[in-house]
């Protein structure tokens, strides 16, 4: 993790206000929470189309109208095809435009190691839930 420099920014009130409660709900002190919408806003204005959004696995980066951007890019590395056809497939799979497919890819383009991550840790939580699954039907053999 790269070191942390101090950056002082004169604010509303009211938005300060704002982000101090947000921070407190969120669980983060309000550098933090600052520091992470400035950082995802950012990245979406490199990458249009692509939003952020909570859930219970946590705050990750999504197509605007779509799924989560490691979902997208697991269909895609799992495509019969490669290059654009790899794209054209996932798009039908997943019901999305190409453009969007495209969208979800130059994200990941820019962040591979963080969507790596995602698609590795729903792999072993699949696998994981298969292995359960496997053992109640053995057990129900």
């Amino acid at each position: 993790m790269p070191a942390a420099r101090q950056f002082s920014a004169r604010m509303d009130a009211s938005v300060l206000d704002r982000l101090e409660r947000r921070g407190a709900h969120a669980g983060l002190n309000k550098s933090r929470l600052a520091e992470r919408y400035i950082d995802e806003g950012m990245r979406i204005d490199d990458h249009p189309g692509i939003v952020f959004r909570d859930g219970p696995a946590g705050r990750r980066p999504g197509l605007a109208a779509g799924p989560d951007v490691w979902e997208v890019i697991g269909v895609l590395k799992g495509a019969p095809e490669r290059g654009e056809a790899a794209i054209l497939y996932t798009a039908d799979y997943l019901n999305l435009p190409p453009t969007g497919v495209r969208s979800a890819v130059s994200y990941y383009a820019a962040y591979t190691g963080e969507i790596d991550e995602w698609v590795a840790r729903n792999d072993a939580e699949a696998e994981a839930a298969e292995a359960a699954w496997r053992r109640e039907q053995a057990a129900l053999a």
